[in-house]
């Protein structure tokens, strides 16, 4: 966490900027996508971010260790100690815990609703005995807790230029979106770990079971049975991205630079996905370096167009708790349309919103 990062959000407490600076070390490991696109935030706004990401990341990492050593009763009793520490910090406003103390910092200075951590950690502890899903509504009601709440925890954040409630549901859809893709991305890593999150019914559809699935990985053979599942898979992930897509347009103006690049970003790893032929049971695709960079670029450009429509006399403002009346939203941008391959230097299939007045600004890495 950069000193003025800490200074510009108002956080003075030597332990607290401390508890921050952890939170902002987790999201810098774990989150390359996710802290790439926070580095587009106001600084202001940056720890809080890092608050929501960094707890959220402590608590994967405690069901998603594969260490073998680690039994699923010691991460069931790690979990609920951490659930403790959680419940305690959200009621007192503080902690011995860094981690939480930052979040229950963010959770007071945004008037996060509690139930959203709560229905979080409620998805943590499915992870530890729940190995697969039945259907597409099986799976997402897991996801309501895992990543549609982290879509609302992040919306006080970023601020909103119509009602909260009218830009929540889009708010949703993109934390589900996000969520899928790692899920498509990560098929083979997943298994490993004992879990198959792409819905049975899905599968079986195509002639697939968790068998087929271990004998792809384990061989490293292709099985066009599975490609054909995982391409299905894609198309309910972009249905998601483009329910998202008009929410960008309703968030406060200099937030948007980040999210759509979080979602040009994730938008990508599905592109990556395709164009690797739906390999993710033997590997991860990956976007390129080269790709990420012209989309950390593209944003710093918006960023600065943002800052400087901002600055100028009649702006509109977001919104903030219990205002009355919302100014008017910009047109939201066009949904994607649904490709089936591209290169990496093609751009992927994010919906651009409207193009930035002028150029730059400086950026880093994403949840």
């Amino acid at each position: 966490m950069t000193e003025r990062e800490l200074d510009a959000a108002g956080v003075t407490d030597p332990s607290l900027r401390q508890a921050y600076t952890r939170c902002r070390r987790l999201n810098a490991r774990h989150g390359r996508t996710y802290f790439l696109a926070t580095r587009l935030l106001p600084p202001a706004r940056r720890p809080a971010v890092h608050a929501l990401y960094g707890f959220a990341r402590w608590a994967d990492d405690i069901v998603d260790s594969l260490d073998d050593t680690v039994s699923t009763a010691d991460r069931a009793a790690r979990l609920a100690c951490l659930q403790g520490e959680l419940e305690a910090g959200l009621r007192d406003g503080d902690s011995a815990e860094p981690v939480v103390r930052a979040l229950a910092d963010t959770a007071r200075r945004y008037a996060i609703d509690h139930r959203h951590f709560a229905d979080f950690m409620t998805a943590m502890r499915a992870d530890l005995d729940v190995t697969d899903y039945p259907t597409y509504t099986d799976l997402r009601g897991y996801t309501h807790g895992s990543a549609e709440v982290i879509g609302l925890q992040m919306l006080p954040v970023l601020g909103t230029v119509v009602p909260r409630e009218v830009a929540a549901p889009h708010a949703a859809a993109l934390g589900v979106a996000f969520q899928l893709t790692n899920f498509l991305r990560d098929v083979g890593e997943d298994l490993d770990r004992g879990r198959v999150y792409l819905p049975a019914d899905l599968l079986a559809a195509h002639g697939v079971d968790r068998q087929l699935l271990r004998w792809s990985r384990d061989t490293g053979r292709p099985e066009r049975r599975i490609t054909s599942a995982l391409r299905e898979f894609e198309q309910l992930t972009r249905a998601l991205y483009r329910e998202a897509a008009p929410g960008l347009a309703m968030l406060d103006p200099v937030s948007r630079p980040c999210i759509r690049t979080a979602f040009v970003l994730y938008g990508g790893i599905l592109d990556a996905v395709a164009h690797d032929g739906y390999r993710s049971v033997r590997h991860r695709a990956v976007v390129p370096r080269r790709r990420r960079a012209a989309v950390a670029v593209d944003g710093l450009s918006r960023v600065a167009a943002a800052r400087l429509r901002a600055r100028l006399p009649g702006a509109g403002r977001a919104l903030e708790p219990g205002t009355p009346e919302a100014p008017s939203a910009p047109e939201a941008p066009s949904t994607p349309s649904t490709p089936s391959r591209i290169t990496p230097d093609e751009a992927p299939s994010a919906p651009p919103p409207p193009p930035p007045a002028s150029p730059p600004r400086t950026a880093e890495r994403i949840v």
